[in-house]
């Protein structure tokens, strides 16, 4: 009976041993086993940070180090208006110059020629978007051209802005990546019809044009504010742009006898029209220009004939400290003053300032040292610009890209230079 109690407990003590044991161990082993599906996330996160842009609609412009960030510039260069282009070009090279660098890395201008021209821009833009490391684009100056080459920016993701281009279509085309801070024609034109009847107190002109997207777009609307006025057009006429002699067409409107004639145009075609005036029985008859016609070529090709002509252009800055900087800087560097050349010198160092604070923005350094800017970030950085104090007035985009709610300065030529309106 005791040997029977004595192996009685001695399998009572295993059982309670067993009880104790810790069982538990291969179901702690379980998780060991689900450890790499934990490792996941984290190598999700190295895929990340691998491509840096994935996240962006339009990837990535990547700049290797030792190169440079480059703000395309398009603009006419060369030819009869290439005063607006090389002006152009000189404000923005000084806002280059004045951004410094960014994570140690440079900025640089690609200024290319597009001659003014709807054929120049769309070849400018090509060869723009061709290159990797081009981010914006500081214009295009001239509307036909703009209107050429913005497709060509939409499909490649880069946003512009431009300092001149007016025509009231181009923000009406859809286009994400087009931007502008002048007053458009829509603004210019209907401001100059009133002008010329309200101030002037004239009731009968002519109305002549260049044919382009800007020339021809700014005289209809000049022609249907003024005959909502109240006032006659008696001639509505298209020209041969860059031509030589257009006495015919001067001839045939002096028998009118307009007291005015309003070009829709630029300085070339607009001071041989100048000149012509006065040897077509229009002599007695006033010039009125445009933001395109104003400038010191104008003056220079036009001379004594430009006396007396009138001509619309972009809100002249105030006297900021600003502004002062600025136009002792260009003096410095071009040894002309600022907006000798054209109206739009401080419109294009703010523009190429405002690109490049935008790239500011959005860009940063990877792992492989090199930036990475977003390409839609920046596109849409640009278009919501908000409050932006810049040289030539304050500026904030709306959903189209329409960055200037302020419309137009009159100037008169007085013994030979350009003086505002009272």
């Amino acid at each position: 009976m005791k040997k029977h109690i004595f192996v009685s407990l001695i399998v009572l003590l295993a059982l309670l041993m067993a009880s104790c044991a810790p069982a538990a161990a291969p179901t702690e082993e379980a998780p060991a086993e689900e450890a790499p599906a934990e490792e996941a996330p984290a190598e999700e996160e190295a895929a990340v940070e691998e491509d840096p842009c994935a996240a962006d609609r339009c990837g990535c412009a990547v700049i290797p180090q030792g190169q440079t960030i480059k703000i395309g510039l398009a603009a006419p260069l060369t030819g009869g208006d290439s005063s607006f282009g090389i002006d152009a070009k000189n404000a923005a090279l000084l806002a280059v110059a004045d951004a410094g660098t960014f994570e140690g890395f440079q900025f640089e201008l690609v200024a290319e020629d597009d001659q003014g021209l709807p054929e120049g821009g769309a070849a400018v833009a090509n060869k723009l978007v061709a290159d990797p490391t081009v981010v914006a684009i500081a214009g295009h100056l001239f509307s036909g051209a703009t209107a050429a080459a913005m497709p060509i920016y939409e499909e490649a993701c880069i946003p512009m802005m431009s300092q001149s281009a007016t025509n009231p279509d181009l923000t009406t085309l859809g286009s994400s990546v087009f931007n502008r801070i002048p007053f458009t024609d829509a603004m210019q034109g209907t401001a100059a019809a009133e002008f010329i009847y309200n101030n002037l107190g004239i009731r009968k002109i002519a109305v002549l044009h260049d044919g382009g997207d800007y020339g021809k777009g700014l005289a209809n609307i000049v022609k249907e504010r003024f005959e909502e006025l109240g006032g006659e057009v008696v001639a509505f006429e298209g020209i041969t742009t860059k031509e030589a002699d257009y006495t015919p067409i001067l001839t045939t409107i002096a028998a009118k006898e307009p007291e005015l004639i309003y070009f829709g145009g630029y300085t070339q075609d607009g001071s041989v029209i100048a000149n012509q005036m006065k040897t077509t029985g229009l002599e007695n008859a006033v010039f009125f220009g445009c933001d395109g016609t104003y400038g010191k070529d104008f003056l220079d090709r036009a001379g004594a004939n430009a006396e007396g002509s009138y001509h619309a252009i972009t809100k002249i800055p105030p006297e900021t400290e600003a502004k002062k900087k600025f136009d002792e800087a260009y003096k410095a560097a071009y040894g002309v003053a600022a907006g000798e050349l054209s109206p739009y010198t401080w419109n294009s160092y703010d523009v190429t300032t405002i690109l490049i604070e935008k790239v500011k923005e959005v860009a940063f350094v990877g792992g492989d040292g090199a930036l990475y800017v977003p390409r839609g970030a920046l596109v849409e950085a640009v278009r919501n610009l908000k409050d932006y104090v810049g040289i030539s007035g304050t500026y904030t985009c709306n959903e189209v890209g329409e960055c200037n709610v302020e419309g137009p300065q009159f100037m008169v030529v007085k013994d030979g230079e350009f003086v505002p309106v009272d």
